[in-house]
């Protein structure tokens, strides 16, 4: 048994700090920024319940897996799933699963980061009160000339970047821990202010909650279901690594399955919170909860640029918004610093120099996708909405199938059930069938349905 007993990079100093940084991982951009709008999309409360299931049916045995196995393995995800896998006399060629977890939160980060220095900006555009009156055409030009010069994106994407970096550079206590510390209580009062500022909006809060939980199945496809599972993984940052990092940072005796119960219920709250507060304005305002991504930087200003404080609570949201992104972007980041760590002997921060480059550098992609290189599309799609559909839709859903079938078939029944310590015992059981059977067997389902699509 060559585990080593603690990961060289430290551990949380208790279990409201795993589920803070857990949760931070977990709710980003995919909850504040895109949840909101492919819920439009796809018609509502339909999808909303389907994305429910899907977290609680999938997601949340998924994600006990990547804990389990990363507080076993105690390395970046790669080593970790290479020594599990060796352990029980498997193949090594396992630690390819969390390559691919790795390059799929490398390839999230460097178009995340763009989107979040957008964020960024409109923190100040905000609270200059720039929307003040502005109209449907007007809003979309700010946004439009925001993106339109690749300079000004850049900057953003930039100074996001170092921002993440700089954090995850300082460690797991000084830097993630403290930071997130800080970052989560912040963003949920903000969340709950301006969830309190939405209800006083009457009967266009009452629209938002029809909206979001009256389950219209008519208005959902098929599309919509792979959409719902795929940001169900995106939600709680499955298969992309960070969870199982952070996992091999969480104490012995720590229970995984209240610690992942927590973050679910934690990261779905904030999902459905912000629904509630945007929808609201969206409905107030007579616009489409379907505008898709330009909902949060084109429409909502519209909203704040027309109500009592506008300049004040659009501020807030922005804010918020950042906080998100900058908690998720740290996560993201985590797994392929430890793993430049472990396997290049370097030190922390320039190993962070080294990833915070290359994706400053593959970040570009994404800054011309929206200007200079719109046109360079491939099927269709930009270098963002590739990149976006690829990890969001494939790698994710793909890393948690390989996950469930790794923990529920391939370590071996003893050891799983040592590391998650689950009592009553039924829960274990109940993890371990859902593990081995539900999840594998619905993402699978979504995926013949994917090729069904496609061909």
């Amino acid at each position: 048994m060559n585990r080593p007993a603690k990961s060289m990079h430290g551990e949380w100093t208790g279990r409201w700090a795993f589920i803070l940084a857990a949760t931070g991982a977990a709710v980003g951009l995919g909850n504040i920024w895109k949840f909101p709008y492919i819920a439009g999309e796809n018609g509502g409360g339909a999808f909303v319940l389907v994305y429910l299931l899907c977290i609680f049916l999938i997601g949340v045995p998924v994600m006990m897996a990547e804990i389990l196995i990363g507080r076993r393995g105690r390395q970046n995800p790669m080593n970790s799933l290479q020594t599990l896998a060796e352990d029980d006399k498997r193949s090594s060629a396992w630690k390819y699963l969390g390559a691919m977890g790795v390059l799929a939160g490398f390839l999230i980060l460097s178009y995340y980061s763009v989107i979040a220095g957008q964020a960024m900006s409109y923190v100040f555009r905000t609270f200059a009160n720039t929307f003040e009156g502005v109209t449907a055409d007007g809003a979309r030009s700010i946004y439009v000339e925001l993106v339109s010069e690749p300079e000004k994106l850049l900057a953003w994407h930039t100074i996001f970047l170092v921002l993440t970096m700089m954090i995850v550079s300082r460690g797991v206590q000084r830097g993630l821990e403290k930071s997130v510390r800080f970052m989560m209580p912040a963003l949920f009062a903000i969340l709950l202010v301006l969830v309190w500022y939405a209800y006083q909006q009457g009967s266009y809060f009452d629209d938002a909650v029809h909206f979001l939980f009256d389950a219209d199945f008519s208005k959902l496809t098929a599309n919509g279901v792979l959409t719902a599972m795929g940001h169900a993984f995106f939600s709680l940052s499955l298969g992309m690594g960070a969870i199982m990092v952070y996992g091999s940072y969480l104490p012995k005796k720590t229970s995984i399955f209240r610690m992942t119960l927590a973050i679910s219920l934690m990261d779905t709250a904030v999902a459905i919170l912000a629904g509630l507060a945007i929808f609201p304005l969206v409905f107030a305002n007579s616009m489409s909860p379907g505008a898709g991504p330009s909902l949060i930087f084109e429409t909502l200003p519209i909203a704040f640029g027309h109500m009592e404080n506008g300049a004040i609570f659009g501020g807030m949201f922005f804010v918020l918004l950042f906080f998100a992104a900058l908690s998720s972007g740290i996560a993201l980041a985590e797994p392929v610093v430890t793993w430049m760590v472990e396997t290049f002997s370097l030190k922390r921060l320039n190993a962070c120099i080294w990833v915070g480059g290359i994706i400053w550098l593959l970040g570009l992609l994404t800054v011309f996708s929206f200007n200079i290189g719109s046109e360079w599309t491939i099927a269709g799609k930009t270098a963002f909405e590739l990149l976006d559909y690829l990890t969001a839709n494939i790698m994710l859903p793909l890393g948690g199938l390989l996950i469930a079938i790794f923990a529920g078939w391939v370590m071996r029944r003893a050891n799983s059930e040592d590391e998650l310590a689950a009592k009553p015992a039924f829960l274990f059981h109940g993890w371990r069938f859902l593990v081995r059977y539900i999840a594998p067997a619905a993402i699978f389902i979504v995926f013949a349905n994917l090729i069904g699509i496609l061909f």
